[in-house]
């Protein structure tokens, strides 16, 4: 197309304007001139146009972050062809630009979803303004959404706590993992933090200033996922009444960490694979890519080389994950740790919580010793948590049925751990009416860990 020209920034000027692509539709050629040379040193792309129908050809092709659109064009208005974007499900900004209008027609303006409006002519400040206040408006939703969704631990420094030989190779690997761009495949026991070393590894990255997007695939209907994971236009579904971005959207310039990933769909897996080699996304029922700019994380309980044998997971995918591949160790396997993360834990709830501190007894500190615990770190803290509650750490809620030989010490006559695990599950579930989900949520595991624990039991 002759009348299109595309414009590579020469550099980034305009502190706050990373990687912003702009498509600019006006059939003058003095006004397209003059705002290429205005945008192009300060942004990622601009991109021009004379026609509604040339800027649509355009954006077929390309993500665009922003439209400066002009009403009175040749052939389809802006006005009208802004409403056709909305429709089709293009989420980014828009602003109108008319030598001719009124109140009446800056209303329709508006309604048909425009960002702003500015009237002919206008200066450079002028425009640059507009083009501000728009990215201020796109990073506001962006970090709005995210804050909605996960709140970050306030912790100062490392929130991982311990000084077991375990704990600190991890904190090694991650400062070895945590400057690279990799994807990263964390796998584990349920509750032994996976989600909190994604959180570290994302801090000590050079990402670290942009946002951390967790999402867990478990709690999304597999008939979701694919929409929650790469937005869908409007209309791609039933109930699709508006377009949507989705969490790859949200994650840009940050990590977007996919916890339990094993729960994907197999065709899901397909679409995640390409994603992550193209580094592109394409939103459900739309024919714009979209581009990547962010960092995977994923992690699961399960040993996805098993599930790749069990033809529930992609071979190709798991090696795309595997990139970088850490383990992390379950509680039983660094229990010298644990008068830390009791200490960590009072910290950190007893004052949330507004309760006093819990002292915990070298006796009691046995028996936290002796556990097996299934729920690994986080059963941990939800026991500490009730015991704040409750004003003392009562020993026979671990060991229940037997509480003489609890307050008598662990050195007299230890029990069988087995034995005094499933009593301390079989009590939980007791004090529920038996509600595995409610019961798995006080011991810190998920609801297929607890009932793959009673399964178990049933074996033997």
């Amino acid at each position: 197309m002759d009348s299109t020209s595309l414009s590579p920034a020469p550099e980034r000027s305009l502190e706050g304007w990373p990687d912003w692509s702009i498509l600019i539709v006006d059939d003058e050629q003095g006004m397209l001139n003059f705002l290429v040379k205005t945008l192009a040193p300060r942004c990622h792309f601009v991109m021009s146009a004379s026609s509604a129908e040339e800027g649509a050809e355009w954006l077929r092709g390309h993500h665009v972050d922003l439209v400066i659109l002009d009403i009175s064009l040749p052939g389809k208005n802006g006005v009208t062809w802004l409403k056709e974007l909305r429709e089709q499900g293009f989420t980014g900004e828009v602003i109108l630009i008319t030598a001719f209008a009124d109140l009446d027609t800056a209303i329709e303006a508006l309604r048909a979803g425009a960002s702003d409006f500015i009237l002919k002519p206008f200066r450079v400040p002028q425009i640059l303004n507009a083009v501000k206040q728009c990215h201020e408006r796109a990073r506001l939703r962006r970090e709005n959404f995210v804050l909605r969704r996960a709140v970050v631990p306030a912790t100062g420094g490392s929130a991982l706590v311990g000084d077991s030989a375990p704990m600190q190779a991890l904190r090694t690997s991650i400062a070895r993992v945590a400057s690279v761009h990799s994807t990263v495949l964390l796998q584990g026991e349920s509750g032994t933090g996976k989600e909190l070393v994604a959180r570290e590894l994302h801090a000590q990255s050079p990402r670290a200033a942009g946002p951390f997007v967790p999402v867990n695939c478990a709690a999304v209907s597999p008939e979701l996922i694919e929409s929650e994971l790469f937005g869908h236009a409007r209309g791609a579904f039933t109930g699709a009444t508006r377009a949507r971005d989705g969490l790859f959207h949200y994650a840009q310039g940050g990590t977007l960490f996919l916890d339990e990933i094993a729960e994907l769909p197999l065709p899901i897996q397909a679409t995640l694979l390409r994603a992550i080699e193209d580094l592109k996304i394409r939103p459900v029922g739309s024919e714009q890519l979209v581009p990547l700019n962010l960092r995977i994380m994923a992690a699961t309980n399960r040993r996805l080389a098993d599930e790749v044998s069990a033809g529930r997971f992609r071979k190709d995918l798991y090696f795309r994950l595997q990139v970088v591949d850490l383990n992390l160790p379950p509680l039983r396997e660094h229990m010298s740790d644990i008068p830390a993360l009791v200490a960590h834990f009072v910290g950190q709830l007893a004052p949330a919580l507004g309760v006093a501190p819990l002292q915990v007894s070298a006796q009691e500190m046995d028996f936290l010793h002796q556990y097996h615990w299934p729920g690994n770190v986080r059963e941990l803290r939800n026991l500490i948590e009730r015991s704040l509650i409750l004003g003392s750490l009562n020993v026979s809620a671990l060991y229940p049925g037997d509480a003489q030989r609890a307050t008598a010490g662990a050195s007299t006559a230890p029990m069988d751990l087995l034995t005094m695990e499933k009593r301390h599950i079989l009590s939980v579930m007791d004090s529920v009416q038996g509600d595995k989900t409610r019961a798995a949520q006080l011991l810190g595991v998920s609801r297929r860990t607890l009932e793959r624990r009673v399964a178990e039991w049933n074996s033997l």
